[in-house]
C-alpha cells in the first residue's frame, strides 16, 4: 500500500480508472452479483486508499439511498397487504375490449402503479403474474405473440415510462443524488413531472403500444371472469392507501414545503413498519431487497471517488474530445449530449449511465454554454432510450418471468430505441423550447 501511496496522484488515478472499468463491466455483463461487485467497489478503494472515507462511502449519506430504502419497504408493503395485486386486478378489468385496448391498458397501468411504487423491479414482480393471468383469461395462451407483447408491455413501459418520475426508477435516483453531492441540485418532484412527462410518458406510451401491436399481431378470443375476480380489501390495504395518497401529496407539493422526497419516502416507509398504526410488522424488513440500495450506494461513491482522485474531469475532457460540443447551437448540443447518455447506457446500462454522465455534467455545460441543470436533465431523454433488454433488469426480469424469448424482445426494444431517437428526442427539443428550457 505504501509503495502505491509514494507513486503520487497517477497512480491513484489509473488504479480508480481500472476499478471503474471492472465495476461497470460487472454492473453491465452480470457475471457476479450486483451486491458483490458493490461490496468489491468498498473493499479495493479502502484498501488501495483511493480516497477518503467519507467519499468512498459517500453513497450511503446520499438522499438516494434512502429514496430507494424506503421504496423498497413500499413496495414490500403493497405485495404484503395484497394492494399492488388488487389495484391491478381493479383496473385490468376494463382492458377486455380488444387487442389494441388491452396492450395499451397495460401500459397505462404500468405507468400509473409507478406514482405509489417507487421500485421497478417490485413492479414488475407485482404486474406480471396479474398480466399472465389476463392473458390466459382473454385466450392469450403460452407461445402467442399476443401473451408476449403483453409481458413485454409491462416489462417495456416500467423502466421507461417511469423516466419521467423522479422517484420511480434507480437511473433517476442515482442522477438525483450525483447532482446533489456534486453540484448541490436538488430536483423538485413536479418541475420534473411537467417536464419530461408529456413526451417521455405518453407518446413514447402511445409509440410502445403502436411497436407492440405491430410486432405481436393477435386478438383476444375470451374471457374468464373468474381468473379477473379482486380479492376484499383488508384493513391493512385501507391503512396503506392513505399512507400512499399522503406520500403522493407531499412528493407533488414539496416545492411548497421543500421537504426532499427521499425524506417523504422515508418516513413512508417507517410509518409503514410502526405497529398498530403499519401494515406489517418490523421483522418484514428482513426481507427488504437490499442489493439494490447497497448497488446504488456504491455507484455514487464510485462516481464521488472519480471525482475525488480527478479522473472524472480527465474522462469530461477525453469524451468532448470525440463529442464536441459548441457554444450557441442548442439543437445539437441537445442532440449530442442525448446521444452521450443513450451510449453510455448501451455500454454500462441505463442504471449506470447517470453515475457517469451526471459527474461530466458541469464540464458539458461550461462547454456547451447550455445551464447545468438543462444538461443534467438531457440525460433522461438518453438513457430511457434502450436498444438491448440487458439495459434495464426490470426488462429482464419480466422476459424471465413470462418465458419471453430474448429474440422477441430484442425486436421490439430495438425497434423503440431507434423510433425514440427519430421521434421522440425532436419532440423533447420542441418541448423544451415551449417551456423555455432551451434558448
Amino acid at each position: 500500500m505504501q509503495i502505491l501511496h509514494t507513486l503520487g496522484g497517477d497512480a491513484t488515478v489509473w488504479l480508480t480508472g481500472a476499478l471503474l472499468v471492472i465495476c461497470m463491466g460487472l454492473w453491465a455483463t452480470g457475471r457476479v452479483a450486483e451486491i458483490v461487485t458493490a461490496l468489491l467497489f468498498f473493499a479495493m478503494a479502502m484498501l488501495f486508499r483511493l480516497a477518503p472515507p467519507n467519499v468512498v462511502f459517500s453513497g450511503f449519506a446520499s438522499s438516494a439511498f434512502w429514496l430507494v430504502l424506503g421504496g423498497m419497504v413500499v413496495g414490500l408493503a403493497m405485495t404484503r397487504t395484497g394492494l399492488g395485486d388488487r389495484l391491478a386486478r381493479s383496473l385490468s378489468g376494463h382492458l377486455s375490449g380488444s387487442y389494441t385496448g388491452f396492450i395499451a391498458g397495460l401500459v397505462a397501468l404500468a405507468f400509473g402503479i409507478a406514482f405509489v411504487m417507487p421500485s421497478n423491479l417490485g413492479r414488475v414482480a407485482l404486474l406480471v403474474p396479474v398480466v399472465l393471468a389476463l392473458c390466459d383469461a382473454y385466450g392469450l395462451g403460452p407461445g402467442r405473440p399476443g401473451r408476449h407483447g403483453a409481458v413485454l408491455a409491462v416489462g417495456v413501459a416500467t423502466p421507461i415510462l417511469s423516466a419521467s418520475i423522479l422517484p420511480a426508477n434507480v437511473p433517476n435516483l442515482v442522477m438525483a443524488g450525483t447532482a446533489e453531492a456534486q453540484y448541490g441540485l436538488h430536483l423538485a418532484y413536479l418541475p420534473y413531472l411537467l417536464l419530461h412527462a408529456p413526451v417521455l410518458a405518453l407518446v413514447k406510451g402511445a409509440i410502445l403500444v403502436a411497436c407492440i401491436v405491430r410486432l405481436f399481431p393477435d386478438r383476444l378470443t375470451a374471457v374468464d371472469a373468474g381468473a379477473l375476480a379482486v380479492a376484499p380489501m383488508t384493513h391493512e390495504a385501507r391503512r396503506l392507501a392513505v399512507i400512499l395518497l399522503a406520500t403522493l401529496g407531499f412528493w407533488v407539493t414539496d416545492s411548497l414545503h421543500h421537504i426532499a422526497p427521499a425524506w417523504i419516502g422515508l418516513t413512508a416507509a417507517v410509518i409503514c413498519l410502526m405497529p398498530r398504526i403499519g401494515v406489517m410488522p418490523a421483522e418484514a424488513f428482513a426481507s427488504v431487497n437490499l442489493r439494490t440500495c447497497f448497488y446504488v450506494a456504491a455507484l455514487l461513491g464510485l462516481v464521488a471517488t472519480a471525482n475525488a482522485t480527478g479522473l472524472g474531469d480527465s474522462l469530461g475532457h477525453a469524451l468532448l474530445a470525440v463529442a464536441p460540443l459548441a457554444p450557441d447551437a442548442p439543437a445539437y448540443n441537445f442532440g449530442i449530449l442525448t446521444g452521450i447518455s443513450a451510449a453510455l447506457a448501451l455500454v454500462v446500462t441505463a442504471n449506470g449511465a447517470p453515475a457517469l454522465y451526471t459527474a461530466l455534467a458541469g464540464e458539458m455545460s461550461r462547454v456547451s454554454g447550455l445551464d447545468l441543470y438543462s444538461v443534467v436533465m438531457i440525460q433522461v431523454i438518453g438513457y430511457a432510450t434502450l436498444f438491448l433488454p440487458y439495459q434495464a433488469p426490470p426488462i429482464v426480469v419480466a422476459m424471465d418471468l413470462g418465458r419471453v424469448p430474448l429474440r422477441a424482445a430484442t425486436k421490439l426494444t430495438l425497434t423503440l430505441g431507434v423510433v425514440s431517437l427519430l421521434i421522440v428526442a425532436p419532440l423533447d427539443y420542441l418541448w423544451w423550447r415551449v417551456l423555455g428550457r432551451l434558448p
